[in-house]
């Protein structure tokens, strides 16, 4: 152990290169010095040569009042300043050894240079001087050989002590300067950071005292500051009365000079200032320049509207008659300065537009109409629509012959008139002018949406007074209609617009028409089911347009609901699209209930003519409704259904599902309703015809098939005498349905039947006999000679729908060999798929194993020595 007295304070270096002793471990210190520490320079490590003693106990110990001792001198030399100077005379290695000491590190790494092994020990915990014992214990032992190791590992411990001795110097070396650096720029900081505090107490002071000087100064600039925003204002409020009457100056003077373009174009100026304006909270400002617009947008219109009307008067405007009547001697050409004066009093009139929809407001209807929002009609088009206003009001408004409240076709078809004659003169003379002035007007719509706006009004005023009439309101529905049909699809009218539909609209008129539609088509059912052609085809003797062999009052009810859809489809909303579909469903279910009522009465005759026609009725409906559901208007509807349920809840999330994945359609439940329908009558129909066949199959069934000739006896094979009744009377049923079920019906019936009639031969029949020879074959010569060609007027191949009757011929007419071979398979390998295999070579597929077994025992004509 090396010992300095640097400072009167005695410094412990490592005991071993590979060791950092703590500060806080003076025992470990104390025990590793009894242990002859001192006895070399390199650490502490024995000398070559020497045998280690064992462990003594630790020799000095320090109690608790040596240390309390020590930290109140430790504390005294803080107070006086003595430590440090203490640190400036201090080594490195003392350095170092004193920052280890005041670290928190609790646990100690010592490495083993020769096993290469990392061993933590707890400084608090563990003993050093036990770990050295332990060391040269390892190392050494008991064996004297291993002292020649002793210079090995000396060696190792002396080069990692040089190591650690270079690392602590040059940290130790390097810790003092940032230390020293740190409490260098500590200082400055803190004399800076004292120097602001300083001039920050001046400003403080020095500009509380600066704001107490000036605070009457503020009050007084204040005071002034208020007066000359108050100046301000008023100033402002004279530039705007300045300006207005500049304005209004400026007009008078250009009307003073005829200069009416610049005085409407100074008017257009004024309006758009008021527009500005408007959010302005000076009313008396609002007032006066609202007034002003108003006067001279009223002296300027009137003045340009003269002379507007003269040039219209001048071409003959209005054109009460259509232009293919007039001739050159009733509507002189005009000249081009006609023409030139329409286009420039257009123009001017045209930019009056903003004054005029500030101070004019559109007429409208009531709220209750539901109208779509639209600007109001352009200034030079009102000019023009008003002679033909007050035309309309003369013949249609008060007493006159011409405004009968039964005929509303005579205004509807004025209106529709007076457009159509109209057209052309816009088309060719007013659009061009619109398109010069890049307005977005459509010279032929204005004029039309003008005209609609008076029927709108008629209507308004006229339905009320027929609501409870209902042939005339009926009449009235059905005029409307056909005028907005025309008006549409001739004229070009969007439907967008305000129309004659949102009239009919209206929740008290709507609610009527539902009613009057459903009283007429009820009525109108009744009529057609009564009729005596109600179950005769309209076309029966074209058998290209018959197909679906329709009876007449199927096809009627059907065109009923067509003619309805047409009647509502242009209705603005979907809501009241809908209950014009729920009205159609309702009437559809009401048809079906008579249809099946009329079936109920016919039940006995299945195979009556009346019977067959609602079975094709209920089969058209069906297919009708089917196509409709993929018609893109009712697309759109079951769309907006989608939306309506799911607002209300009233259907599952399935069923929404399947709506809105387009899987079912507005229809299905009516479609479901006429497919059981169907499916029930043709049930009846069948069994009533394979009863039938059954009774003509009793001889049949009774046939010797043990006692038939063979096919080698006979010269000629021939159906069966006993067949005869079944085949004719499967034959006149068969050509009855084809004749009076429509095609789609009668592959049904007859398919059904076949079912019917290949399980019943097989069953009744063939299992219930057994068959010789001649037996066998003259079966097979039935079937496939007779029975099945009965049916090859319906498809190619009829012997596939008698599965089981065309494979128990086979197996019945196989010759002697094959049917032993088959039948030695199948009790070999019963339900195996060899059996299967081999039933398959022989082309039989329907019949299981057992069935063939069964079939192979109803022979009789089997060797003597085979059975």
């Amino acid at each position: 152990m090396r010992r300095g007295s640097r400072g009167g304070s005695e410094v412990q270096s490592p005991r071993l290169s590979c060791c950092f002793i703590s500060g806080q471990d003076r025992t470990s210190q104390a025990t590793l010095a009894a242990h002859g520490a001192d006895k070399s320079d390199g650490g502490g490590m024995l000398s070559q040569g020497e045998i280690p003693e064992a462990p003594a106990a630790p020799c000095c110990l320090e109690n608790g009042e040596q240390r309390n001792n020590k930290e109140e001198k430790r504390q005294r030399e803080i107070e006086e300043g003595k430590i440090e100077r203490e640190r400036e005379r201090q080594t490195p290695e003392d350095l170092f050894h004193q920052l280890r000491s005041d670290s928190p590190a609790g646990d100690i790494n010592i490495t083993d240079p020769v096993g290469n092994e990392l061993v933590s020990k707890g400084i608090d915990n563990g003993d050093l001087a036990s770990y050295v014992s332990a060391f040269i214990e390892k190392e050494v032992g008991n064996d004297l050989k291993s002292l020649k190791k002793l210079d090995k590992v000396i060696e190792q411990m002396t080069e990692n002590k040089m190591h650690l001795e270079e690392q602590v110097l040059r940290i130790s070396s390097e810790i003092p300067k940032r230390i020293q650096s740190a409490l260098k720029n500590a200082e400055e900081s803190k004399q800076l950071l004292n120097q602001f505090l300083e001039q920050e107490t001046h400003l403080f002071s020095s500009i509380n005292s600066h704001l107490q000087t000036a605070e009457p100064w503020m009050d007084n600039l204040g005071a002034m500051i208020n007066q000359i925003e108050e100046i301000e204002r008023h100033l402002a409020y004279l530039k705007w009365i300045s300006q207005i009457e500049e304005l209004s100056d400026n007009i008078q003077q250009y009307l003073m000079t005829n200069n009416v373009p610049e005085a409407a174009s100074t008017l257009v100026s004024m309006a758009e200032l008021d527009i500005k304006l408007q959010e302005s909270s000076c009313t008396h400002l609002l007032s006066f320049m609202r007034a002003t617009v108003k006067f001279w947008h009223k002296i300027l219109k009137d003045k340009l509207t003269s002379d507007f009307e003269e040039v219209l008067t001048q071409l003959h405007w209005p054109f009460i008659t259509s232009p293919q009547s007039q001739t050159g001697l009733s509507r002189p050409v005009s000249s081009p300065e006609i023409y030139n004066n329409l286009e420039t009093l257009f123009c001017q009139l045209l930019k009056l537009q903003t004054s005029d929809e500030l101070l004019t407001e559109p007429k409208q209807l009531p709220e209750k109409y539901s109208l779509p929002a639209s600007s109001s009609i352009i200034l030079p088009i009102q000019i023009m629509l008003t002679p033909l206003q007050k035309r309309f009001k003369y013949h249609f408004r008060g007493n006159r012959q011409t405004n009968i409240i039964s005929k509303p076709e005579w205004y509807l078809a004025q209106v529709l008139m007076w457009i159509g004659n109209h057209n052309h003169f816009l088309d060719e003379k007013i659009q061009p002018i619109l398109d010069k002035t890049n307005s977005l007007a459509n010279a032929r719509l204005e004029f039309s949406r003008g005209l609609v706006m008076l029927v709108l009004e008629k209507l308004a005023a006229d339905i009320p007074c027929l609501l409870y009439d209902d042939s005339l309101f009926c009449h009235l529905v059905d005029e409307v209609l056909l005028f907005e049909r025309e008006l549409h699809s001739v004229h070009g009218y969007p439907s967008t617009f305000a129309n004659c539909m949102h009239i009919l609209s209206e929740e008290t008129c709507f609610q009527r028409w539902l009613t009057v539609e459903r009283k007429f088509a009820l009525q109108k059912m009744d009529s057609m089911l009564s009729s005596e052609a109600a179950w005769v085809s309209q076309y029966k003797d074209i058998a290209d347009v018959d197909e679906m062999k329709v009876p007449d009052c199927a096809e009627t009810f059907m065109t009923l609901l067509l003619v309805m859809t047409d009647r509502y489809k242009n209705l603005p909303t979907a809501s009241r699209k809908l209950q014009f579909l729920e009205l159609q469903k309702d009437l559809v279910d009401d048809f079906r209930i008579r249809l099946t009522q009329v079936m109920k009465e016919e039940t006995r005759a299945s195979l009556g003519f009346r019977y067959c026609a609602i079975l094709n009725a209920v089969n058209y409906i069906s297919t009708v409704l089917a196509d409709w559901a993929d018609n893109v208007f009712f697309l759109q509807l079951q769309q907006a259904a989608l939306e309506v349920f799911a607002e209300n809840n009233t259907l599952s999330k399935l069923q929404l599902g399947q709506l809105a994945s387009m899987e079912s359609s507005v229809f299905d439940d009516m479609i479901n309703l006429l497919e059981r329908l169907k499916h029930d009558m043709l049930t009846r129909q069948v069994d009533h015809v394979f009863k039938e066949v059954k009774d003509a199959a009793k001889l049949y069934k009774k046939e010797r098939w043990l006692s038939l000739p063979s096919q080698s006896e006979q010269a000629v094979m021939s159906l069966s005498s006993s067949a005869c009744p079944l085949l004719l009377t499967l034959r006149d049923r068969l050509l009855l349905l084809e004749q009076q079920l429509c095609f789609s019906l009668f592959k049904i019936s007859w398919q059904m039947l076949v079912e019917k009639l290949d399980i019943y031969i097989y069953q009744e029949i063939i299992l219930a006999n057994h068959f010789n020879e001649g037996g066998a074959a003259q079966l097979h010569f039935d079937m496939t000679r007779n029975l099945f060609p009965l049916f090859s007027h319906y498809c190619k191949r009829p012997e596939n729908y008698f599965k089981h009757v065309k494979e128990a011929c086979i197996v019945l007419n196989l010759n002697i060999g094959s049917a032993l071979l088959l039948q030695d398979v199948l009790q070999s390998a019963s339900g195996q798929p060899s059996a299967t295999a081999a039933l398959n070579e022989m082309g039989i597929y329907k019949l299981a194993s057992q069935d063939v077994e069964i079939l192979l025992n109803l022979r009789t004509h089997w060797p003597s020595t085979g059975r």
